[in-house]
């Protein structure tokens, strides 16, 4: 299930990344709509999975020390949620997302992103 997990939110990182890039033009059309709901959908089962996989699964980690790594992962995806829904928010309300948002969204992702693989990598 963390194997899983791990491949939702990679596919969420990728879609994000290429958001970032349609959205990165100071000029334009703004992202797709139905491209970031893909991203959003695709997080939102990766973190579902994540948090089940944490209260059902067994005990990872203890041998290599990344025990922890876990709920480091899911508080840090948690907090890029929460960013993400903000970002949603003001989308709905047709305002342009600021550079720090989207750069602190992508930040806290990417760190929860890299956790995670080494939880589900090493433990």
């Amino acid at each position: 299930m963390l194997a899983s997990s791990l491949a939702l939110l990679g596919l969420a990182a990728l879609i994000g990344a290429a958001l970032a890039l349609i959205g990165a033009k100071p000029v334009g059309k703004p992202p797709s709509a139905w491209l970031a709901s893909l991203h959003g959908s695709f997080a939102v089962a990766g973190f579902a999975l994540l948090l089940v996989a944490l209260i059902e699964g067994p005990v990872r980690g203890v041998a290599t020390g990344t025990q922890s790594f876990g709920m480091i992962a899911a508080v840090l995806l948690f907090l890029a949620a929460c960013f993400g829904i903000a970002s949603l928010f003001l989308h709905i309300r047709r305002r342009r997302l600021p550079g720090f948002w989207a750069s602190a969204h992508a930040m806290i992702a990417v760190s929860g992103f890299v956790i995670l693989a080494a939880y589900v990598l090493l433990g």
